[in-house]
Protein backbone atom coordinates (compact mmCIF):
# COMPACT_ATOMS: atom_id res chain seq x y z
CA UNK A 1 0.00 0.00 0.00
CA UNK A 2 1.05 3.57 -1.04
CA UNK A 3 -0.10 6.87 1.28
CA UNK A 4 1.23 10.22 0.39
CA UNK A 5 1.55 12.53 2.83
CA UNK A 6 -0.97 14.23 4.91
CA UNK A 7 -1.93 17.55 3.18
CA UNK A 8 -3.47 18.30 -0.73
CA UNK A 9 -3.39 16.07 -4.01
CA UNK A 10 -3.61 17.43 -6.91
CA UNK A 11 -3.96 15.07 -10.04
CA UNK A 12 -3.34 16.65 -13.19
CA UNK A 13 -3.73 16.10 -17.06
CA UNK A 14 -6.90 14.20 -16.33
CA UNK A 15 -9.90 13.13 -18.34
CA UNK A 16 -12.77 13.09 -16.06
CA UNK A 17 -15.96 10.30 -15.55
CA UNK A 18 -17.89 12.21 -12.72
CA UNK A 19 -20.09 9.44 -12.33
CA UNK A 20 -23.16 10.97 -14.01
CA UNK A 21 -21.92 12.84 -17.15
CA UNK A 22 -21.78 11.02 -20.45
CA UNK A 23 -19.25 13.73 -21.21
CA UNK A 24 -15.56 13.52 -19.98
CA UNK A 25 -13.87 16.76 -19.39
CA UNK A 26 -10.03 17.43 -19.25
CA UNK A 27 -8.64 19.40 -16.48
CA UNK A 28 -7.65 18.75 -12.62
CA UNK A 29 -8.85 17.37 -9.31
CA UNK A 30 -7.70 19.12 -6.03
CA UNK A 31 -7.94 16.76 -2.63
CA UNK A 32 -8.09 18.35 0.59
CA UNK A 33 -8.14 16.70 4.21
CA UNK A 34 -10.29 13.55 2.42
CA UNK A 35 -12.95 15.74 0.05
CA UNK A 36 -12.92 17.33 -3.12
CA UNK A 37 -12.10 20.50 -2.81
CA UNK A 38 -11.47 22.01 -6.58
CA UNK A 39 -12.24 20.97 -10.10
CA UNK A 40 -10.52 22.98 -12.64
CA UNK A 41 -8.13 22.87 -15.83
CA UNK A 42 -4.72 22.43 -16.42
CA UNK A 43 -4.28 26.40 -17.72
CA UNK A 44 -6.54 27.95 -14.64
CA UNK A 45 -4.87 27.93 -10.91
CA UNK A 46 -5.23 25.31 -9.19
CA UNK A 47 -4.44 25.42 -5.40
CA UNK A 48 -1.11 24.71 -4.84
CA UNK A 49 -1.13 20.90 -3.76
CA UNK A 50 1.59 19.09 -1.67
CA UNK A 51 1.48 16.00 -4.11
CA UNK A 52 0.66 15.81 -7.49
CA UNK A 53 0.01 13.22 -9.65
CA UNK A 54 0.17 13.43 -13.09
CA UNK A 55 -2.58 10.97 -14.69
CA UNK A 56 -0.91 11.47 -18.30
CA UNK A 57 -4.22 12.04 -20.46
CA UNK A 58 -5.97 8.83 -18.47
CA UNK A 59 -9.73 9.27 -17.54
CA UNK A 60 -10.18 9.26 -13.68
CA UNK A 61 -13.40 7.87 -12.43
CA UNK A 62 -15.42 7.75 -9.31
CA UNK A 63 -14.44 5.26 -6.95
CA UNK A 64 -16.16 2.02 -7.62
CA UNK A 65 -19.19 0.75 -5.17
CA UNK A 66 -20.09 -2.69 -4.91
CA UNK A 67 -23.52 -3.12 -3.16
CA UNK A 68 -23.33 -6.74 -2.85
CA UNK A 69 -20.46 -7.85 -1.51
CA UNK A 70 -19.68 -10.62 1.31
CA UNK A 71 -16.57 -10.52 3.74
CA UNK A 72 -17.18 -13.69 5.09
CA UNK A 73 -18.25 -15.98 2.38
CA UNK A 74 -14.94 -18.08 2.67
CA UNK A 75 -16.66 -21.04 0.98
CA UNK A 76 -19.81 -22.04 -1.09
CA UNK A 77 -20.20 -24.50 1.85
CA UNK A 78 -22.51 -22.83 3.63
CA UNK A 79 -21.97 -24.45 7.34
CA UNK A 80 -18.34 -23.28 6.64
CA UNK A 81 -19.43 -19.72 6.31
CA UNK A 82 -21.83 -19.93 9.12
CA UNK A 83 -19.93 -21.92 11.51
CA UNK A 84 -16.39 -21.73 12.06
CA UNK A 85 -14.62 -19.40 14.31
CA UNK A 86 -15.66 -15.85 13.63
CA UNK A 87 -12.32 -15.01 14.02
CA UNK A 88 -11.17 -16.44 11.55
CA UNK A 89 -14.06 -15.14 9.26
CA UNK A 90 -13.17 -11.84 9.75
CA UNK A 91 -8.93 -12.02 9.58
CA UNK A 92 -9.98 -14.34 5.72
CA UNK A 93 -12.47 -11.24 5.54
CA UNK A 94 -10.31 -8.09 6.14
CA UNK A 95 -8.03 -9.66 2.96
CA UNK A 96 -11.17 -9.73 0.52
CA UNK A 97 -12.13 -5.99 1.53
CA UNK A 98 -8.14 -5.23 0.97
CA UNK A 99 -8.56 -7.17 -2.76
CA UNK A 100 -11.46 -5.44 -3.66
CA UNK A 101 -9.58 -1.98 -2.67
CA UNK A 102 -6.82 -2.68 -4.40
CA UNK A 103 -9.20 -3.36 -7.60
CA UNK A 104 -10.59 0.19 -6.91
CA UNK A 105 -13.53 -0.54 -5.23
CA UNK A 106 -13.34 1.97 -2.47
CA UNK A 107 -16.96 1.18 -1.02
CA UNK A 108 -18.83 -2.28 -0.24
CA UNK A 109 -22.12 -3.11 0.89
CA UNK A 110 -21.89 -6.22 2.95
CA UNK A 111 -25.36 -7.39 2.90
CA UNK A 112 -25.42 -10.90 4.70
CA UNK A 113 -22.80 -10.59 7.60
CA UNK A 114 -19.84 -7.89 9.24
CA UNK A 115 -19.82 -5.78 12.08
CA UNK A 116 -19.08 -3.01 14.05
CA UNK A 117 -16.10 -4.34 14.79
CA UNK A 118 -14.52 -5.01 11.22
CA UNK A 119 -16.14 -1.79 10.09
CA UNK A 120 -14.40 -0.12 13.00
CA UNK A 121 -11.00 -1.37 12.42
CA UNK A 122 -11.04 -0.20 8.58
CA UNK A 123 -12.02 3.30 9.52
CA UNK A 124 -9.80 3.29 12.03
CA UNK A 125 -6.68 2.52 9.71
CA UNK A 126 -5.84 -1.12 11.66
CA UNK A 127 -6.51 -2.72 7.83
CA UNK A 128 -6.82 -1.33 4.67
CA UNK A 129 -10.24 -1.84 3.27
CA UNK A 130 -13.30 0.11 0.93
CA UNK A 131 -16.05 1.98 3.27
CA UNK A 132 -17.51 -1.01 4.64
CA UNK A 133 -21.26 -0.65 4.92
CA UNK A 134 -23.10 -3.72 6.50
CA UNK A 135 -26.73 -5.19 7.53
CA UNK A 136 -24.97 -8.00 10.32
CA UNK A 137 -26.15 -11.58 9.20
CA UNK A 138 -29.33 -11.67 6.62
CA UNK A 139 -33.04 -12.93 8.17
CA UNK A 140 -34.16 -15.96 7.11
CA UNK A 141 -37.34 -17.99 7.67
CA UNK A 142 -37.05 -21.77 8.64
CA UNK A 143 -35.94 -24.00 5.43
CA UNK A 144 -35.38 -20.46 3.83
CA UNK A 145 -32.67 -19.18 1.85
CA UNK A 146 -30.65 -18.55 4.84
CA UNK A 147 -31.18 -21.91 6.50
CA UNK A 148 -28.41 -24.48 6.11
CA UNK A 149 -29.75 -27.72 7.06
CA UNK A 150 -30.61 -30.27 4.48
CA UNK A 151 -33.95 -31.71 4.69
CA UNK A 152 -32.50 -34.82 6.56
CA UNK A 153 -30.54 -32.75 8.80
CA UNK A 154 -32.36 -33.03 12.07
CA UNK A 155 -29.76 -30.46 14.32
CA UNK A 156 -30.48 -26.79 15.10
CA UNK A 157 -29.45 -24.19 13.78
CA UNK A 158 -30.35 -20.84 15.09
CA UNK A 159 -27.92 -18.92 12.83
CA UNK A 160 -24.82 -17.92 12.40
CA UNK A 161 -22.27 -15.46 10.74
CA UNK A 162 -23.78 -14.64 7.27
CA UNK A 163 -27.72 -15.78 8.42
CA UNK A 164 -30.07 -15.53 10.77
CA UNK A 165 -33.15 -17.84 11.06
CA UNK A 166 -35.94 -15.67 12.91
CA UNK A 167 -39.27 -16.59 12.11
CA UNK A 168 -42.57 -14.34 13.46
CA UNK A 169 -43.67 -10.81 13.44
CA UNK A 170 -42.45 -10.22 17.58
CA UNK A 171 -38.95 -11.80 16.54
CA UNK A 172 -38.52 -10.00 13.67
CA UNK A 173 -38.92 -6.79 15.29
CA UNK A 174 -36.54 -7.34 17.88
CA UNK A 175 -33.91 -8.83 15.11
CA UNK A 176 -34.09 -5.38 13.02
CA UNK A 177 -33.83 -3.37 16.48
CA UNK A 178 -30.67 -5.88 17.33
CA UNK A 179 -29.08 -4.81 14.46
CA UNK A 180 -29.53 -0.82 14.10
CA UNK A 181 -28.14 -1.04 17.87
CA UNK A 182 -24.97 -2.66 16.63
CA UNK A 183 -24.07 -0.13 13.64
CA UNK A 184 -26.05 -2.25 10.72
CA UNK A 185 -26.47 0.48 7.68
CA UNK A 186 -29.78 -1.46 6.27
CA UNK A 187 -31.41 -4.99 6.95
CA UNK A 188 -31.35 -8.02 4.40
CA UNK A 189 -34.23 -10.45 4.20
CA UNK A 190 -34.65 -13.64 2.14
CA UNK A 191 -37.37 -13.70 0.32
CA UNK A 192 -37.47 -16.05 -1.83
CA UNK A 193 -35.35 -19.39 -2.67
CA UNK A 194 -31.57 -19.10 -3.53
CA UNK A 195 -28.54 -20.77 -5.54
CA UNK A 196 -26.58 -22.49 -2.72
CA UNK A 197 -29.21 -23.34 -0.14
CA UNK A 198 -30.47 -26.65 -0.17
CA UNK A 199 -34.68 -27.28 0.44
CA UNK A 200 -36.00 -24.31 -1.03
CA UNK A 201 -37.12 -23.66 -4.69
CA UNK A 202 -35.81 -20.95 -6.43
CA UNK A 203 -39.46 -19.14 -7.48
CA UNK A 204 -41.39 -19.35 -3.93
CA UNK A 205 -41.91 -16.41 -1.87
CA UNK A 206 -40.36 -16.71 2.01
CA UNK A 207 -41.87 -14.71 4.83
CA UNK A 208 -45.32 -13.50 5.02
CA UNK A 209 -46.48 -10.05 4.39
CA UNK A 210 -47.24 -9.49 8.19
CA UNK A 211 -43.32 -10.79 8.81
CA UNK A 212 -42.10 -8.52 5.97
CA UNK A 213 -43.78 -5.38 6.64
CA UNK A 214 -42.59 -5.54 10.27
CA UNK A 215 -38.96 -5.28 9.39
CA UNK A 216 -39.72 -2.77 6.21
CA UNK A 217 -41.20 0.09 8.48
CA UNK A 218 -39.10 -0.37 11.55
CA UNK A 219 -36.25 -0.37 9.57
CA UNK A 220 -38.11 3.03 8.26
CA UNK A 221 -38.54 4.43 11.59
CA UNK A 222 -34.71 4.04 11.79
CA UNK A 223 -34.16 6.25 8.09
CA UNK A 224 -33.10 3.32 6.70
CA UNK A 225 -34.33 0.74 4.59
CA UNK A 226 -34.61 -2.96 4.14
CA UNK A 227 -33.47 -5.22 1.11
CA UNK A 228 -34.90 -8.33 -0.20
CA UNK A 229 -33.13 -11.86 -2.02
CA UNK A 230 -35.32 -12.43 -4.18
CA UNK A 231 -35.36 -14.12 -7.84
CA UNK A 232 -39.15 -14.80 -8.98
CA UNK A 233 -41.40 -12.49 -10.10
CA UNK A 234 -43.96 -13.47 -7.22
CA UNK A 235 -41.37 -13.34 -4.89
CA UNK A 236 -40.25 -9.76 -5.81
CA UNK A 237 -43.79 -8.22 -6.11
CA UNK A 238 -44.38 -9.98 -2.16
CA UNK A 239 -41.34 -7.83 -1.17
CA UNK A 240 -41.88 -4.53 -3.22
CA UNK A 241 -45.78 -5.04 -1.81
CA UNK A 242 -44.61 -4.52 1.63
CA UNK A 243 -41.84 -1.89 1.40
CA UNK A 244 -38.79 -3.41 0.55
CA UNK A 245 -36.63 -0.35 -0.72
CA UNK A 246 -34.26 -2.44 -3.35
CA UNK A 247 -34.13 -6.24 -4.71
CA UNK A 248 -30.89 -8.41 -4.85
CA UNK A 249 -30.07 -10.11 -8.10
CA UNK A 250 -33.89 -10.21 -9.20
CA UNK A 251 -32.46 -12.86 -12.26
CA UNK A 252 -36.39 -13.89 -13.03
CA UNK A 253 -38.21 -10.74 -13.22
CA UNK A 254 -40.72 -10.27 -15.84
CA UNK A 255 -42.08 -6.83 -17.32
CA UNK A 256 -45.31 -6.20 -15.39
CA UNK A 257 -42.86 -7.25 -12.30
CA UNK A 258 -40.39 -4.34 -13.29
CA UNK A 259 -43.16 -1.86 -13.94
CA UNK A 260 -44.09 -2.49 -10.39
CA UNK A 261 -40.72 -1.92 -9.17
CA UNK A 262 -40.54 1.54 -11.26
CA UNK A 263 -43.14 2.65 -9.73
CA UNK A 264 -42.36 2.02 -6.01
CA UNK A 265 -38.82 3.42 -7.03
CA UNK A 266 -37.18 0.26 -5.97
CA UNK A 267 -33.82 -0.28 -6.97
CA UNK A 268 -32.19 -3.29 -8.63
CA UNK A 269 -28.98 -4.88 -7.74
CA UNK A 270 -27.90 -7.37 -9.31
CA UNK A 271 -25.09 -9.99 -9.71
CA UNK A 272 -24.49 -11.34 -12.83
CA UNK A 273 -21.03 -12.17 -12.19
CA UNK A 274 -21.53 -14.86 -9.58
CA UNK A 275 -23.77 -17.09 -11.81
CA UNK A 276 -20.93 -16.80 -14.76
CA UNK A 277 -18.01 -17.80 -12.54
CA UNK A 278 -19.75 -20.50 -10.46
CA UNK A 279 -20.91 -21.95 -14.09
CA UNK A 280 -17.37 -21.86 -15.28
CA UNK A 281 -15.63 -22.97 -12.15
CA UNK A 282 -18.32 -25.16 -10.35
CA UNK A 283 -16.51 -28.30 -10.24
CA UNK A 284 -13.55 -26.49 -9.03
CA UNK A 285 -15.17 -25.17 -6.04
CA UNK A 286 -17.34 -27.52 -4.88
CA UNK A 287 -20.69 -26.76 -6.28
CA UNK A 288 -23.50 -29.23 -5.80
CA UNK A 289 -25.54 -30.93 -8.32
CA UNK A 290 -28.63 -29.17 -6.75
CA UNK A 291 -26.32 -26.24 -6.57
CA UNK A 292 -25.67 -25.97 -10.31
CA UNK A 293 -29.22 -26.88 -11.43
CA UNK A 294 -30.27 -23.91 -10.02
CA UNK A 295 -27.27 -21.55 -10.83
CA UNK A 296 -28.07 -22.65 -14.58
CA UNK A 297 -31.88 -21.55 -14.29
CA UNK A 298 -30.52 -18.23 -13.18
CA UNK A 299 -28.30 -17.74 -15.11
CA UNK A 300 -29.64 -17.63 -18.66
CA UNK A 301 -32.20 -15.37 -17.30
CA UNK A 302 -29.77 -12.24 -15.40
CA UNK A 303 -28.98 -10.16 -18.55
CA UNK A 304 -32.83 -10.17 -19.21
CA UNK A 305 -33.91 -9.45 -16.18
CA UNK A 306 -31.43 -6.28 -16.55
CA UNK A 307 -32.80 -5.58 -19.34
CA UNK A 308 -36.46 -5.54 -18.51
CA UNK A 309 -35.59 -3.21 -15.83
CA UNK A 310 -33.62 -0.61 -17.96
CA UNK A 311 -36.79 -0.66 -19.80
CA UNK A 312 -39.20 0.24 -16.84
CA UNK A 313 -36.84 2.90 -15.58
CA UNK A 314 -35.64 0.70 -12.73
CA UNK A 315 -32.53 1.76 -11.04
CA UNK A 316 -29.93 -0.23 -11.39
CA UNK A 317 -26.96 -0.99 -8.99
CA UNK A 318 -23.86 -3.47 -9.30
CA UNK A 319 -22.94 -5.77 -7.26
CA UNK A 320 -20.90 -9.39 -6.98
CA UNK A 321 -21.48 -11.58 -4.48
CA UNK A 322 -18.62 -13.97 -5.05
CA UNK A 323 -18.02 -16.14 -2.73
CA UNK A 324 -14.63 -18.36 -1.59
CA UNK A 325 -12.30 -18.45 -4.29
CA UNK A 326 -14.13 -16.85 -6.77
CA UNK A 327 -13.64 -13.08 -4.97
CA UNK A 328 -11.39 -12.80 -7.96
CA UNK A 329 -13.77 -12.45 -10.57
CA UNK A 330 -14.98 -8.97 -9.45
CA UNK A 331 -13.92 -6.77 -11.85
CA UNK A 332 -15.46 -9.29 -14.39
CA UNK A 333 -19.05 -8.45 -12.98
CA UNK A 334 -18.10 -4.74 -14.61
CA UNK A 335 -17.80 -6.87 -18.22
CA UNK A 336 -21.22 -8.71 -17.81
CA UNK A 337 -22.80 -5.43 -17.04
CA UNK A 338 -21.17 -3.31 -19.99
CA UNK A 339 -22.13 -5.96 -22.00
CA UNK A 340 -25.77 -5.80 -21.28
CA UNK A 341 -26.28 -1.47 -20.23
CA UNK A 342 -23.08 -0.37 -22.33
CA UNK A 343 -20.11 1.39 -20.83
CA UNK A 344 -21.95 4.56 -19.59
CA UNK A 345 -24.88 2.68 -17.99
CA UNK A 346 -22.35 0.22 -16.31
CA UNK A 347 -20.10 2.72 -14.50
CA UNK A 348 -22.59 4.51 -13.28
CA UNK A 349 -24.48 1.51 -11.60
CA UNK A 350 -21.06 1.16 -10.04
CA UNK A 351 -20.37 4.64 -9.15
CA UNK A 352 -23.67 7.32 -8.38
CA UNK A 353 -26.47 4.51 -8.50
CA UNK A 354 -25.27 2.92 -6.09
CA UNK A 355 -24.29 5.75 -3.77
CA UNK A 356 -28.15 6.98 -4.19
CA UNK A 357 -29.11 3.40 -2.46
CA UNK A 358 -26.53 4.13 0.11
CA UNK A 359 -27.78 7.56 0.22
CA UNK A 360 -24.53 8.89 0.50
CA UNK A 361 -24.54 11.62 -2.18
CA UNK A 362 -20.88 12.62 -1.00
CA UNK A 363 -20.10 9.22 -2.89
CA UNK A 364 -19.86 7.74 -6.32
CA UNK A 365 -19.39 11.20 -7.93
CA UNK A 366 -16.72 13.74 -8.59
CA UNK A 367 -17.65 16.69 -8.13
CA UNK A 368 -16.93 20.11 -5.20
CA UNK A 369 -17.39 18.33 -1.75
CA UNK A 370 -17.78 14.63 -2.19
CA UNK A 371 -15.36 12.20 -0.66
CA UNK A 372 -12.12 11.78 -2.89
CA UNK A 373 -12.44 8.23 -3.89
CA UNK A 374 -11.13 7.58 -7.24
CA UNK A 375 -9.31 5.33 -9.71
CA UNK A 376 -7.43 6.89 -12.39
CA UNK A 377 -7.50 3.96 -15.21
CA UNK A 378 -4.59 3.38 -18.06
CA UNK A 379 -7.17 4.38 -20.48
CA UNK A 380 -10.37 5.65 -21.87
CA UNK A 381 -13.12 3.19 -21.05
CA UNK A 382 -15.47 4.33 -23.17
CA UNK A 383 -12.96 3.47 -26.23
CA UNK A 384 -11.59 0.79 -24.52
CA UNK A 385 -13.78 -1.00 -22.04
CA UNK A 386 -11.76 -4.06 -21.11
CA UNK A 387 -9.71 -1.52 -18.80
CA UNK A 388 -12.09 -1.40 -16.60
CA UNK A 389 -11.64 -5.38 -15.82
CA UNK A 390 -7.97 -6.37 -17.03
CA UNK A 391 -6.42 -6.82 -14.03
CA UNK A 392 -2.98 -6.28 -16.13
CA UNK A 393 -4.10 -2.71 -16.91
CA UNK A 394 -2.74 -0.27 -14.10
CA UNK A 395 -5.21 1.31 -12.00
CA UNK A 396 -4.69 3.77 -9.35
CA UNK A 397 -6.50 4.03 -6.49
CA UNK A 398 -7.55 6.41 -3.92
CA UNK A 399 -9.33 6.42 -1.24
CA UNK A 400 -10.48 9.34 0.80
CA UNK A 401 -7.82 11.53 -0.48
CA UNK A 402 -5.06 8.59 0.32
CA UNK A 403 -3.07 7.43 -2.52
CA UNK A 404 -3.87 3.38 -1.90
CA UNK A 405 -1.90 2.02 -5.30
CA UNK A 406 0.28 3.32 -7.93
CA UNK A 407 -0.86 1.25 -10.18
CA UNK A 408 1.22 -2.16 -9.57
CA UNK A 409 -1.99 -4.44 -8.97
CA UNK A 410 0.35 -5.90 -11.81
CA UNK A 411 3.70 -4.67 -12.86
CA UNK A 412 3.89 -1.71 -15.36
CA UNK A 413 2.09 0.75 -16.68
CA UNK A 414 2.64 2.57 -13.55
CA UNK A 415 1.12 6.31 -13.14
CA UNK A 416 3.73 9.13 -12.27
CA UNK A 417 4.10 10.76 -9.27
CA UNK A 418 5.35 13.13 -8.12
CA UNK A 419 6.25 15.63 -5.29
CA UNK A 420 5.46 19.52 -5.54
CA UNK A 421 8.37 21.88 -5.71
Amino acid sequence: MTRNQPGTLTIRNARIFNGESRDLFEGSITIRAGRIAALGNDETAVPAAATVLDAGGRTVIPGLIDAHFHAYALSLTSARNETGPLSYSALAGVRRLEAALRRGFTSVRDVAGGDIGLANAIDEGLYPGPRYFFTGPALSQTGGHGDIRANNDGSCFHGGHMCEVVDGVDDLLRAVRHRFRTGATAVKLMTSGGVISPVDPIRVPQYSAAEIRVVTEEASRRGSYATAHAYSPEAIRHSVLNGVRCIEHGNLLDAETAQLMAEHEVFLVPTLVTYDAMDRRGTEIGLTDVGAAKNREVLNAGKEAVELARAAGVRIGFGSDLMGELEDEQLAGLRLQCEVLGVYDALRSATSTNAALLRREDLGRIAEGACADLVVLDGDPFDEPSILWDEGRARTVIKDGHIVTTGDMKEGHESSLTRAG
